[in-house]
């Protein structure tokens, strides 16, 4: 058999890349991955609506990935525009189909890609939108959390009988990678997944 063979096997089909995508809770990685999965396989890229439109609209959702704040309402508009173009535009039913995915996610999810232009994810779904904080109302400073980080980025003194004045459990977000580490070993859920957006407005 031969490598071509075993590769068109292991291709995904579209239904399969759509019932995935839809698993998602946010509107905007629900079009990521439908568009990203569509790219590495079933595209043929034989019709200029399909491969073109479907590599631009790739390019504009990592842009808003990378870099949310650059995310503005003439990149939702090329996405519209991108969509229609491949739904009246496509040689084959995979690329009409993938057109139809962005049209409708779009219209009905408008409030949500909105909120994204702001660099807010309702669905905590987009972690370049979140951080982990440490809300101190919870925080026993036990140290499990800093103990559990391999980057350094929590600082502060584990609790101490008999002693007073100690420097608070923070987290240093320019060295948190978001792996979530110190999330599962908090005994007392005081780590928390908070809007970038809204910590920013809290600190002003």
């Amino acid at each position: 058999m031969s490598e071509e063979i075993r590769t068109e096997e292991k291709e995904k089909k579209l239904e399969e890349i759509k019932k995935e995508a839809e698993e998602r809770a946010c509107a905007f990685q629900k079009v990521l991955y439908f568009i990203e999965e569509f790219l590495a396989g079933p595209m043929c890229g034989k019709c200029y609506p399909c491969s073109l439109g479907t590599a631009e609209a790739g390019i504009r959702l990592n842009k808003i990935k990378k870099h949310p704040g650059s995310f503005s309402d003439a990149d939702l508009q090329a996405l519209k525009r991108i969509g229609l173009n491949m739904r009246e535009g496509s040689f084959c039913k995979k690329g009409r189909d993938t057109g139809n995915f962005i049209v409708d996610i779009l219209a009905n999810s408008a409030r949500e890609f909105e909120q994204h232009v702001s660099g807010v994810c309702q669905a905590n779904e987009c972690i370049s939108l979140l951080e982990y904080s440490i809300n101190p109302g919870l925080c026993v400073m036990c140290g499990e959390c800093s103990a559990a980080c391999k980057h350094d980025a929590i600082t502060g003194e584990k609790r101490e009988k008999y002693l007073s004045g100690y420097l608070p459990f923070e987290i240093r977000q320019a060295r948190c990678v978001k792996c979530g580490e110190c999330v599962a070993v908090c005994p007392t859920g005081a780590i928390e997944l908070i809007s970038v957006v809204m910590e920013e407005l809290i600190n002003e």
